[in-house]
């Protein structure tokens, strides 16, 4: 079980880090940039890439049972 759950927190990692890189429009993605823009202003899309890569490792140490 905690496989499957470390497969989704990488997912939702990927899905943080190529959104930030790309600036994407996508609407989830969006409404995650209005809600950061309050605080990270115009640094918003860097803050998802750098959320992004932690959220991978602890999706990776979730799945090899680290955690």
């Amino acid at each position: 079980m905690q496989l499957l759950w470390g497969i989704l927190i990488v997912i939702a990692g990927l899905f943080l880090l190529i959104c930030g890189s790309l600036k994407s429009n996508f609407i989830i993605y969006r409404l995650l940039v209005y809600r950061s823009k309050i605080l990270w202003g115009d640094h918003v899309h860097r803050f998802h890439q750098i959320a992004g890569v932690i959220v991978i490792i602890v999706g990776v140490l979730v799945a090899l049972g680290y955690i």
